[in-house]
């Protein structure tokens, strides 16, 4: 079959690997019908990541079920599934109390598991044309039949539980104002979902303008950080209090540049710095942005062993609360992919871009360079 395989930093490939195959009772195959391109993918693409060349990408994959293993029971051959980005076995201590991202048995030594992520574990990536998918009752969740809503629900997938998951980090409530640090698709769909929970205003940092129209066609306030320390621009428009909560959808790889980005540099913790002094006294940080142990292409030393520059002094005095980690996405899925049905939420607006598998090395290049107006990228096998 064909799949998407890192070859080494900038450069991916589509080749052909071999099938998988049932290798456990509770196993199934997957035909994919869309897999998407998320910013995670890109830290290992750039080879900001220990990830080694003959990984196959995706971690954000759905289609219809080809084969299933003898032990399955909730699930049939032409099932339409879209699959978490964790692989959980639905039974550990961690699992069971909802903590799927950080399932204890798929990835021994390590706390959770995804596909095609490095350091998550030996699961293959689903940027392919077929996907095995382990413990399959638990970690498939079953879609309606037909091809309806597909741009929408492979978001369930990764970047709608996730930017769902900021907002439940930060609690953000009916009424409150909230601040969204990033415009990448995590971004404005933290920034949708705090609007879909009833926030009263939401201001999305940024300075990529196809990314801030975005968010101002969905109701956001739009701050280009290119134009003015956001902060200010923020405070300008709050009384000077800030907001009642932020989300940081940026992570390690924030800029402290302007508006030239060939002479960006990197300041790893200048987001969460800045919503240390956005959000007001006793407001709440909710960081689902990705933060690494080690990252081999960091601005300093510090850095590139994971030990930030954190104005904990000013966390401290303000009182600030803060929730972090990946998002357990059984969570919230179930619930998002039935308001997807019932029509309460759009998701695939994030969308700019449809594919065949085939231009994928194409379509990281552009991605990564945030340019033609790539946003979200879906490819289809």
């Amino acid at each position: 079959m064909k799949a998407v395989v890192y070859k080494g930093p900038f450069e991916v490939a589509v080749e052909e690997v071999d099938n998988p195959t049932i290798q456990h009772p509770n196993d199934v195959i997957v035909r994919v019908t869309s897999t998407a391109i998320c910013g995670s993918d890109l830290h290992m693409y750039e080879g900001r990541t220990a990830a080694e060349p003959g990984i196959t990408f995706g971690h954000e994959n759905m289609g219809t079920i080809a084969e299933v293993g003898p032990g399955v029971t909730s699930l049939k051959e032409g099932d339409r599934v879209v699959m978490p980005f964790n692989v959980a076995c639905g039974f550990c201590t961690n699992c069971v109390d909802g903590f799927t991202g950080y399932c204890l048995t798929v990835n021994p030594g390590f706390p959770g598991g995804a596909y095609g992520y490095v350091a998550m574990g030996p699961w293959k990536g689903g940027q392919a044309e077929y996907l095995r998918v382990p413990y399959a009752d638990f970690n498939c969740l079953k879609l309606p039949e037909g091809e309806e809503h597909e741009k929408d629900f492979i978001l369930l997938a990764d970047i709608f539980p996730t930017g769902y998951h900021g907002c439940e980090l930060a609690q953000v409530r009916p009424g409150e104002s909230v601040t969204v640090y990033g415009a990448g698709p995590v971004g404005l769909m933290a920034a949708y979902s705090a609007l879909l929970r009833g926030a009263k205003k939401v201001f999305v940092v940024d300075r990529v303008p196809e990314r801030l129209q975005k968010a101002e066609e969905i109701g956001a306030v739009p701050v280009n950080f290119a134009e003015g320390d956001p902060v200010e621009q923020i405070h300008a428009q709050t009384e000077g209090m800030g907001t009642d909560k932020g989300v940081d959808a940026v992570g390690y790889q924030a800029s402290a540049g302007g508006g030239d980005t060939d002479t960006d540099r990197e300041e790893p913790a200048i987001v969460l710095n800045s919503l240390v002094r956005t959000v007001r006294a006793t407001g709440m940080l909710g960081i689902p942005g990705l933060y690494v142990p080690s990252d081999p292409g960091a601005p300093d030393e510090q850095s590139k062993q994971g030990m930030l520059l954190v104005a904990v002094g000013k966390l401290f005095e303000k009182g600030l609360k803060l929730g972090t980690g990946q998002c357990n996405v059984k969570r919230y899925n179930r619930q998002l992919r039935d308001m997807i049905i019932e029509g309460r939420a759009k998701p695939s607006f994030v969308v700019s871009h449809e594919l065949p598998l085939d231009q994928a090395p194409s379509a990281y290049d552009k991605f990564d360079k945030r340019i033609e107006g790539y946003t979200k990228v879906i490819l289809h096998p």
